[in-house]
């Protein structure tokens, strides 16, 4: 897929909480093609001690506006000065980039979407994806509390939506790994993102129930292209770069300790 370096215009900038913030982008020219799962590379300006771009996950596409989606935790340096983006600003971004979530093989298919923080973002769009050709997925989404569950409405939208909060302020106290759903119901497919514990849980539960399981990993990238090696993971084919080669992978390539 052709890769395209874009000055984007800041169309709408939301802040759903404290810690996070929604970055709506256009352009004059109708967006690339971009698939569920791919990621940008996006260069901070006004960041003395940012030096890199940052990758962060394609939330949504909105073709109608025009608009790309990203959603950022504001965490660093570079994640806080994305957050000060205001409407009319530009920011340059070199996308679409990394492979994407793999569509089911029927309309019958069963297919969970699980994610853990702001791990959430790009299973919107690959669940729009998934609605829009049939399907309607089942989002299994994890926060700490109600305060930190992000984009809930745009979610219900799409699929029916199921939550764990860490103290039980919504949905059932705990995490996504011990939802009762996943002992009640069977699923055909899995696909996840977030932090590394949970993917690893999520992937025994996938491998014991032999379920097809995908996970967006979120190894730290500079470049974006498989050119600085700083997010190689170690697979069952050898060592590959997470931006290039993934960031989706399926489970079975992984050598986590399952």
């Amino acid at each position: 897929m052709k890769k395209y370096v874009l000055d984007l215009q800041v169309s709408a900038v939301e802040h759903p909480n404290s810690k996070y913030t929604l970055i709506k982008l256009t352009d004059k020219e109708p967006l690339p093609q971009m698939l569920p799962g791919q990621f940008v590379e996006v260069r901070v300006d006004g960041s003395p001690t940012t030096f890199l771009r940052r990758p962060i996950s394609i939330n949504y596409v909105d073709r109608e506006r025009n608009e790309m989606w990203l959603l950022v935790a504001a965490i660093g340096d570079g994640t806080r000065a994305l957050a000060r983006l205001k409407t009319g600003d530009t920011l340059n971004c070199v996308l679409p980039l990394g492979n994407s979530f793999t569509m089911p093989a029927s309309q019958t298919d069963k297919v969970l979407l699980v994610g853990g923080g702001v791990g959430v973002a790009p299973l919107l769009f690959f669940g729009q994806r998934l609605k829009d050709s049939g399907i309607t997925p089942t989002f299994l989404l994890g926060v700490r509390s109600a305060a930190d569950l992000l984009e809930y409405d745009m979610f219900s939208q799409t699929g029916r939506v199921l939550v764990t909060t860490e103290d039980g302020s919504f949905g059932e106290k705990g995490f996504v790994t011990n939802h009762s759903a996943l002992a009640s119901e069977t699923f055909d497919r899995i696909a996840m993102c977030g932090p590394k514990p949970m993917m690893v849980a999520m992937a025994r539960y996938a491998y014991k129930n032999g379920i097809e399981c995908e996970a967006s990993l979120e190894n730290k990238m500079a470049c974006g292209l498989g050119a600085c090696l700083c997010c190689v993971e170690k697979t069952s084919e050898g060592n590959v770069c997470v931006c290039k080669e993934g960031p989706v992978i399926n489970i079975k390539k992984l050598l986590w300790q399952i």
